[in-house]
């Protein structure tokens, strides 16, 4: 059992929340919004973002400060952008040997860090202290208890056990794993790829072109992954190909759903209109995502095609021919 401060009640933030709780932990859930955090104290649901009964151990507050206080582990539910300036907030609040999670899945626009590196360069902490948890996790399954694999990778291997521990229910099963840089890596891309899915699906096209998205989306990821240092087996595994077969292809992604709007023709406006305000994270990703290729001279042309629907108003049947009107090759 450990002390854990969950920061962020969106889905995913309260989806582990749920998880932690049910595996015996102590669990403090911060939410942004204090009327939100009253909401989950008074009914123990959070209905805006999970539709599953939260268990009544898990304390909801919207002090930071409190929600910190004497976690000996904090799982970072923020938003990739966002990270930054809300752990500049909370650093000074952190006990010197906490293990520090990160659920976000991006690289930060300006610098082209990892979410790791991020971490490390706000707190100051040791590597080995920082962990991310990231794979195939649809936070409204695993609210439902339908069955999830996750992986857990940390430098140190006996944090990556004790998280592991201290996850492991009936329903949610970890596995450990040294390469945080492959899984980071599988995390951020993977939500570029899922709009290039929904997006041919929105278009009328089909389970072929679905699957050499999702195919050669992966090659992609594997040569950004092995340029910066990981491990091709950690982006033949849950986090890389399970994660990125669970985002591409679920009608509950919001990378996906996005996608499949711009498809059909709709306006990025419209697009966002359809998620409730809430801009899917490939959008953001692709930008700093090519950059970091680019800047290790490595070619991405979905993430590229992707990048110009996105922010350059190139249409979706210009981007399917400039992927079909590429010099052909080995594979």
């Amino acid at each position: 059992m450990v002390e854990a401060a969950v920061m962020g009640a969106g889905a995913w933030g309260t989806a582990l929340a749920k998880v932690l709780a049910d595996a015996g932990n102590g669990v403090t859930l911060w939410a942004r919004r204090p009327e939100l955090a009253d909401e989950i104290n008074r009914t123990h649901r959070n209905a805006g973002y999970l539709e599953a009964p939260l268990p009544e151990s898990i304390r909801a507050t919207a002090d930071y400060v409190e929600a910190l206080a004497g976690a000996c582990t904090v799982f970072m539910a923020v938003p990739a952008q966002t990270l930054r300036a809300n752990l500049s907030q909370w650093a000074p609040h952190l006990g010197p040997d906490t293990t520090l999670v990160s659920l976000a899945k991006g690289i930060e626009l300006d610098t082209l860090m990892r979410m790791s590196q991020v971490i490390v360069a706000v707190t100051g902490a040791d590597s080995s202290r920082v962990a991310v948890l990231t794979g195939p996790n649809l936070a409204s399954e695993i609210g439902a208890e339908e069955p999830a694999a996750t992986v857990v990778a940390c430098s140190d291997s006996g944090r990556a056990v004790a998280l592991q521990r201290a996850l492991i229910t009936g329903y949610f099963r970890p596995y450990t794993n040294s390469d945080v840089i492959g899984a980071e890596i599988g995390g951020a891309c993977k939500n570029v790829v899922a709009l290039a899915c929904g997006m041919a699906a929105g278009y009328g096209l089909g389970e072929n072109t679905a699957a050499a998205l999702i195919t050669r989306g992966l090659a992609e990821i594997m040569r950004l992954g092995i340029a910066l240092g990981a491990k091709p087996a950690t982006l033949a595994g849950l986090a890389g190909i399970g994660d990125l077969v669970a985002t591409c292809t679920s009608p509950q992604s919001r990378n996906r759903s996005f996608g499949e709007r711009l498809g059909r023709g709709g306006t990025m406006a419209a697009a966002l209109a359809g998620t409730g305000g809430h801009v899917a994270e490939g959008v953001t990703s692709c930008v700093s995502v090519l950059a970091l290729a680019a800047s290790y001279d490595v070619e991405m042309p979905l993430t590229e095609a992707v990048h110009r629907v996105c922010h350059r108003g190139l249409s979706v049947d210009e981007a399917v021919a400039l992927l079909l009107g590429r010099s052909p090759k080995p594979e």
